[in-house]
């Protein structure tokens, strides 16, 4: 076979000694000497040709000057020569040693088993597989039709890249209009398979093969943009990799094999020798990374468990099963110790030896994990534990390198490698493993987990999980994996949400959709310009508990600025589904009314199935407890003695109360302002300062008043503790410097025990003036059934120069944590944890150098919108940034038994748990004015009176947070809609006695009229009959394309009680027609005639629309 002239003159294994042969073995490189150097001899006149040649190496050498002259020429440093010297000799050696590795790769595979024979000295990675393993067969004939195939796949590769890659590169960027494929040659070197594996027995349906491949390619591709006058391209390529092909299903029709899917095990190698301007990507530096670039991307598609199918029949049952299948199993491997481990720090130039700080990577496949750093220790204890997914068995191994932690390079201390079907045959496998490369032995446990298809042995598995000590993540119960197939009629979005310079008008989306389970989140691909995309991706999560966790599905636009649907699903449903699967369609809320999504989730339970672990018994049954400590330690790793489960507070955590100050209005207060020197006496602009329990508090200012009405609410936590007043000031408002108009005093005695105090207080060191303040203390407590009745009337008493109500009060307290990571992952931290909920926040001790710290501290928070806000901590180190953070929904609470949880946190980096306590109490006013709900009402038949509605928008509070969720989306399902041809309208319409106004607030409309093709722009305008007016009319926000829109608004007219009686409210649902015009689409309306309501109920109701002129009905 004939040879570059390269060839000859490198070393490779043919130029080493060797046994005696038959002189046609020699290696051809002796036979083609003579024709190399008659080459190299020019081809002109003799002394024409040596001028020639002369001349040109001159003329080389002294561009090699040029830099040199510039430099100087600018004025520019020495190093800048220096540099560029240096970089052209790194990038001159990658290059020579690329283009030496692909000469002896080619020599190699030119003649296999000649070299083989002769050099069977060679190491044992230079040899093909056939030789090693007996089980792998030579395919020599395979790579004759592959030989024979390969100039017209060279043809087509050249076509398709022409007609189909170059257009698409043209149109993906202005700049790139010029691109084009100058040269497509795959060259004479085809790919070789090396050695074929074929494992039987692994399922009657299916046949694995694996393919042993090597490609050392003459390739060349050269590509150009010619505005830029920039050229490009790759001359040579080296891959090499185990394959997989999985022939399955198997079927008893032409053509036999169903589908072929294909992938490569572990990440192959890659080599690539570039020309023109990627000729800068053999800098040393840009060389790795551009190579890990590409393989990164080639691993996207064909690296587990990404798998390459390609169907070949029609209709291919369960096809993403067959693109991502459920994984074999998972490991749980448990990183123990290590030992004997070799000293690579030296200090005073190698005369005095140190140690180690040892560090440990493991690997199965894609999924890789690296242990903290163990400072100067050669038998080092991590006991951290790591789960993987197991895709193939046999080819997938565990890996496990150990590391040197240096501040330039790591030191490489020794590897060890395991096959997956070792673990699979023991079920556990603990043992001490040698390491190869280097000396010293590594510990581990590793663990097959089973996956089970039934709830059967849950209770069990997160029972024996309670009594483990997992580091940095806790151990898994279950694992999910979500097949997201596609979407159907999502929302069409207006091109104001990409752009506002273009022109409004519709615009498919390009579809995306966020999988979220806790803190941990997936993406799916953008699919463009669609409203019913389609994905076929598959995503999996491991789940601490499926009976609590959920499922968050938000479908976005690929900005991620635009949500176009959302879906909640508690994992708890597939605990009761048939072999946990489902499989069907799933209605998106805050979306279009036919905006589906298409999902198959299947959930499997981790069960350890070894004769030498012991489960122990759920408690309730017979023998709960009675576990020795003996079986416990035949499993993980548990601490001894165990850690606490709950919380240990002292007896005041969680009795604070919150007191509700309101300050209503003065009189007689002191003039204070003085004009024209003081011949003409004014008034005064007073305002109220109020001090309790360390906090302060001012109302605002009203002008020129001295008989003002604030009007105003203030909440304050406060404590049982004797002898607290509230100090009371007031002052008039000035440029300079405020005047005082008196001061009180209110202790807290009366209002702590009598529960309410409601008080005209005369004001002290002035002349004359009065305060009228009302007191109320509320005792949060430990039921969400009142709730709802709580934000319904923290709605109605709402002034609008008050803050917004708090509803709730939540009590957290931090006991300590455990495992935080090390600073610099040496050194223990000095932690501090800083609770935040809204803008309050409360900052712990710091405990100096530990990373378990015990704080024993609490905090209480007023909570506003607990179906919104959340707990945010996070544990800080002191100078060294964030170790964790934990973020926990206060709806998380309302489900909770006696709405509190105290258990173990997992920090969401990973790293450190935390034992907290969080408690949350419901404050119900017993003095608010407003009377009590009652369900009593006469409604009509078309206002579904047997519905329980949700107040306001806000969320209805049941035993559990599930349910909440499941009747907020059951309340807007198109099953319950309204039986009004025009839809309804939620109002609640109630006289604020205090305030002397009339309050309205509009809640929502549901199942409105559509028109047109699209859905309206609808929103409610208010009138006060028979005051048609500016001064009289309200109007809400606009809400954009929807017949079920949210608006809870509230509106305030002032006016006296007998005068609301005499009116009546009309109110209006409309739409826009268009953005240009003025004209308004009326949806319906309805009139209420104010005396025959009771306003002193305040409740919300739905009213019917109904055309014009036509009054509704409740």
């Amino acid at each position: 076979m004939e040879r570059s002239p390269g060839d000859g003159s490198s070393p490779s294994p043919v130029d080493q000694p060797s046994a005696p042969s038959d002189p046609s073995d020699q290696p051809p490189a002796v036979h083609t000497k003579p024709d190399l150097s008659s080459e190299n001899q020019p081809t002109g006149p003799g002394a024409a040709g040596e001028a020639l040649a002369v001349l040109t190496s001159f003329g080389r050498r002294l561009l090699v000057l040029v830099p040199v002259y510039l430099a100087g020429a600018m004025g520019l440093s020495v190093g800048f020569v220096l540099f560029g010297l240096a970089l052209y000799l790194g990038w001159r050696r990658v290059r020579d040693e690329k283009e030496r590795s692909l000469r002896v790769a080619r020599q190699l595979l030119d003649d296999e088993e000649r070299l083989t024979a002769k050099t069977l000295y060679m190491s044992h990675r230079e040899l093909p597989a056939w030789v090693s393993f007996p089980d792998v067969e030579k395919a020599e004939w395979l790579n004759k039709i592959v030989a024979q195939v390969w100039p017209f796949l060279g043809q087509y590769m050249e076509k398709l890249l022409a007609e189909t890659v170059a257009p698409a590169v043209r149109g993906s960027n202005p700049h790139l209009q010029t691109f084009t494929f100058t040269r497509v040659e795959l060259g004479e070197k085809p790919l070789r398979i090396l050695g074929v594996k074929v494992h039987p027995g692994q399922k009657k349906e299916q046949i694995l093969l694996d393919l042993n491949i090597s490609y050392v390619g003459d390739v060349q591709i050269d590509v150009e943009v010619k505005k830029y006058f920039c050229k490009a391209g790759v001359k040579g390529m080296q891959l090499h990799g185990v394959l997989r092909v999985i022939l399955e299903p198997l079927i008893g029709d032409i053509p036999i094999v169903g589908a072929v899917s294909m992938f490569f095990i572990r990440r192959p190698t890659l080599d690539i020798n570039w020309t023109g301007m990627t000729n800068l990507l053999d800098i040393p530096g840009l060389s790795s990374l551009s190579d890990t670039m590409i393989m990164d991307s080639i691993a996207a598609i064909l690296v587990l468990p990404n798998r390459l199918l390609v169907p070949l029949v029609p209709d291919l049952h369960d096809v993403a099963q067959l693109r991502s299948p459920l994984p074999r199993g998972i490991i749980r491997i448990h990183l123990l110790a290590a030992r004997g481990l070799s000293s690579k720090d030296k200090y005073v130039k190698g005369l005095i030896e140190g140690k180690s700080d040892p560090y440990a990577l493991v690997r199965v496949g894609t999924q890789t994990f690296c242990s903290r750093v163990i400072d100067e220790e050669l038998n080092p204890q991590w006991g951290e534990t790591y789960e993987v997914i197991v895709h193939e068995v046999p080819g997938q191994e565990v890996e496990v390198e150990v590391f040197d932690k240096d501040p330039d390079k790591d030191d490489f201390l020794g590897r060890m490698k395991l096959d997956v079907g070792k673990v699979l045959q023991a079920g556990v496998l603990d043992d001490w493993f040698p390491l190869q490369g280097g000396q010293g032995q590594v510990h581990l446990r590793l663990e097959w987990l089973s996956l089970l298809p039934d709830a059967e042995k849950l209770e069990q598995v997160l029972q024996w999980n309670r009594g483990v000590s997992s580091r940095p993540e806790p151990p898994s119960a279950a694992i999910l994996v979500v097949y997201l197939d596609r979407a159907q009629d999502l929302p069409i979005v207006t091109s104001e949400f990409y752009s506002p310079q273009l022109k409004k008008g519709n615009k498919e989306p390009n579809p995306m959709v966020q999988l979220s389970i806790q803190d941990v989140t997936r993406e799916s691909k953008a699919v463009y310009s669609t409203n019913s995309p389609v994905w076929e991706e598959a995503f999996r999560f491991f789940l601490q508990d499926p009976q609590s966790q959920e499922l968050d599905v938000q479908v976005k636009d690929d900005s991620r600025a635009l949500t176009l649907g959302a879906l909640t699903l508690p994992l708890a449903r597939l605990l009761t589904a048939s072999e946990l699967t489902l499989d069907q369609w799933f209605q998106l809320s805050s979306s279009g009314t036919n905006s589906r999504l298409y999902m198959k989730l299947v959930m499997r339970i981790l069960y350890l199935d070894s004769s030498e672990v012991h489960f122990p018994a759920v408690p309730g049954t017979p023998g709960a407890g009675d576990l020795d400590r003996e079986s416990l330690m035949t499993g993980s790793s548990v601490d001894a003695p165990p850690r606490p489960c709950h919380t240990t507070p002292d007896s005041h955590f969680g009795t604070e109360n919150v007191l509700r100050i309101h300050v209503l209005e003065a009189q007689d207060l002191i003039a204070k302002d003085r004009f024209l020197g003081g011949l003409v006496k004014g008034k005064s602009d007073p305002y109220v300062k109020l001090k309790l329990a360390g906090r302060s508090f001012r109302s605002r200012v009203v002008r020129e008043d001295l008989n003002p009405r604030w009007n105003e609410v203030f909440e304050v936590i406060v404590t049982s503790i004797p002898g607290q007043e509230l100090m009371v000031e007031v002052f008039d408002k000035d440029l300079d410097k405020d005047d005082f108009l008196g001061r009180c005093k209110v202790s807290l005695t009366a209002v702590l025990n009598t529960g309410f105090l409601d008080e005209w207080l005369t004001l002290e060191d002035v002349p004359s003036g009065r305060l009228h303040l009302r007191l109320e203390r509320l005792t949060p407590r430990p039921s969400a059934a009142e709730l709802e009745e709580v934000l319904r009337v923290n709605s109605l008493i709402q002034t609008q120069k008050s803050a917004e109500l708090a509803a709730a009060l939540l009590s957290v307290y931090v006991e300590r944590a455990e495992d935080l990571p090390l600073r610099k992952g040496t050194k223990p931290p000095s932690p501090y944890a800083v609770i935040t909920v809204g803008d309050t926040s409360h900052k712990t001790k710091t405990v100096s150098q530990t990373a378990a710290p015990t704080w024993d501290e609490s905090a209480s928070f007023l909570i506003r919108k607990p179906n919104i806000e959340s707990l945010e901590l996070q544990v800080r180190g002191e100078g060294t940034g964030t170790l964790g953070s934990l973020s926990l929904p206060v709806s998380e609470l309302l489900g909770a038994d006696r709405l509190c949880l105290d258990r173990w946190f997992t920090l969401n980096n990973g790293q450190g748990q935390l034992l907290l306590r969080a408690q949350l109490g419901i404050l119900v006013s017993q003095h608010s004015g407003v009377e009590a709900h009652s369900h009593s009402h006469s409604y009509s038949s078309s206002s579904l009176s047997e519905e329980p509605e949700l107040w306001g928008g806000l969320p209805q509070t049941t035993s559990s947070a599930p349910e909440l969720r499941q009747r907020l989306t059951h309340g807007d399902s198109p099953l319950e809609a309204p039986a009004g041809p025009l839809g309804q309208v939620k109002l609640t319409v109630w006289y604020y006695s205090e305030e002397r106004k009339l309050v309205s607030i509009v809640h929502s409309c549901r199942a409105l009229r559509q028109n047109g093709r699209d859905p309206p722009d609808p929103y409610v305008s208010l009138w006060l009959l028979p005051d048609k007016n500016r001064g009289t009319k309200r109007k809400t926000s606009q809400k954009k394309r929807t017949l079920n829109p949210e608006f809870n608004e509230r509106f305030e007219w002032e006016l006296p009680l007998d005068e609301a009686l005499r009116r009546k409210l009309d109110v209006s649902v409309k739409s826009n027609s268009s953005f240009m015009s003025r004209e308004r689409e009326l949806l319906g309306k309805m009139q209420l005639d104010l005396a025959e309501i009771d306003l002193s109920q305040g409740a919300a109701q739905w009213y019917d629309l109904t055309v014009d002129r036509d009054k509704g009905s409740s």
